[in-house]
């Protein structure tokens, strides 16, 4: 304790300017976290937090008996895991194209043009998949009716939705990866590539021998980064695409969306307090294995 004020004296104005930022956190992380205990709970508004039943793990056995969880964590874990595979791998094709591009011009604008769905709302993203998959008035029904074929009613068969999502959310991220990467990109020197011209090496071989290696520790770190909230399903993109659709929640309910349909809509908040808290508490765990995998295999680009 000695040794950590004499540490406040002799920085006082570090930690002024960082108890800002531990107050925040404290506020917004750390005191809501007495919420947890609404998980242990069947929470009625008379008895509020300390005032309702105690029913212990209840509400957890309740959600694995059911199977609700098993079915939320298999459809959170296999989207997040589409989003972050297949937007990292587009990302890292995007940003070396990009990087070999001889007009810096041209080069600046598609980068920018790339970037622009960063910016869109997710309440757009909506608006945009209803207009384009309507039923009545759909661009694809439309199309579809235009060429003498029968319409497809997207909103009653769940198949479809499994791409659309994944789609609209790599669509949507693609540019913002792609700045990351072609930043580590630009921080490759110059040598490297200079010296594999001078052995003969085309631009496909740069790219497989130079490049992709070099962009492996921005990868692995953007993957260790995207584990920590691959329980986290991107509650705004199925929201705003899918709504309370309930036809649809076979294949696109996740953990998210089903918390906020029990604190909402069914008003169960202890049920909604348990998942959110297993959601968390996964999410932990994996972070920590995958962490651990890295640091025994390749200590250099582990987190700790």
């Amino acid at each position: 304790m000695s040794g950590f004020i004499q540490e406040l004296r002799k920085n006082k104005v570090l930690f002024l300017m960082i108890f800002p930022a531990l107050l925040f956190f404290a506020i917004f992380a750390y005191v809501p976290m007495v919420g947890v205990y609404f998980a242990f709970t069947n929470f009625n508004f008379d008895g509020g937090l300390f005032g309702s039943p105690f029913v212990g793990l209840e509400n957890f056995k309740f959600l694995f008996q059911s199977g609700t969880l098993w079915s939320l964590t298999k459809n959170t874990i296999l989207y997040n895991l589409a989003f972050i595979l297949i937007g990292n791998a587009l990302q890292v094709m995007s940003a070396i194209f990009l990087s070999e591009l001889p007009g810096k011009w041209f080069r600046k604008m598609s980068q920018s043009i790339m970037f622009l769905p960063f910016f869109v709302s997710f309440v757009l993203v909506g608006a945009f998949v209803f207009n384009l998959f309507s039923t009545n008035n759909g661009l694809v029904n439309t199309l579809l009716e235009q060429l003498g074929l029968p319409s497809y009613d997207f909103y009653m068969h769940t198949e479809p939705w499994k791409y659309i999502i994944v789609f609209f959310s790599v669509w949507k991220g693609i540019g913002y990866g792609t700045v990351i990467y072609l930043a580590a990109i630009m921080s490759i020197s110059d040598e490297y590539h200079e010296a594999a011209k001078i052995d003969g090496a085309n631009i496909f071989d740069r790219m497989r021998f130079i490049t992709i290696p070099m962009l492996v520790p921005t990868f692995i770190l953007l993957i260790l980064l995207s584990l920590g909230g691959i329980l986290k399903g991107q509650f705004d993109l199925f929201y705003q695409i899918i709504g309370n659709n309930g036809m649809l929640f076979q294949s696109t309910d996740v953990i998210d969306t089903y918390v906020f349909r029990s604190l909402a809509v069914n008003f169960d908040i202890g049920m909604g307090t348990a998942a959110g808290l297993y959601q968390s508490f996964f999410g932990l765990v994996l972070v920590l294995t995958v962490n651990y995998i890295i640091r025994k295999t390749r200590d250099d680009y582990a987190l700790f």
